[in-house]
């Protein structure tokens, strides 16, 4: 079987539009790298160099090692489907990362973007 196209694509080329999309409802981009920071244990140079380096999703997924165990209470629809119900792992934290962005670009609270 073949993997999804979003694996190897790089995550550099999707961040500018995770920041755009935030940016359009007056979000910052400070407060995306929070979310992606929260998201995937990251510091904020491991993003950078991930960025710099344009390493594709499905690494840059793999090499976080320190995945948030709150993640798992993120609940909601994300193109048509349920990010609680993805099966395949990697999918599903590409969709947690999008559902925050989205929560994000709709004006959530970052409280309760982070699950506090």
């Amino acid at each position: 079987m073949t993997k999804h196209r979003i694996y190897t694509m790089s995550f550099a080329s999707v961040y500018p539009h995770y920041i755009t999309k935030a940016e359009k409802k007056g979000r910052t981009k400070k407060e995306v790298d929070e979310i992606i920071r929260w998201l995937t244990g990251y510091s904020q140079e491991e993003l950078e160099a991930h960025l710099e380096n344009k390493t594709d999703f499905e690494t840059f997924f793999a090499e976080a090692s320190k995945m948030n165990p709150s993640r798992t209470m993120i609940k909601g629809v994300v193109c048509g489907v349920r990010v609680e119900d993805i099966e395949e792992p990697t999918m599903q934290e590409i969709r947690y990362l999008d559902k925050l962005i989205d929560e994000l670009a709709k004006g959530k609270a970052m409280e309760k973007i982070l699950r506090k």
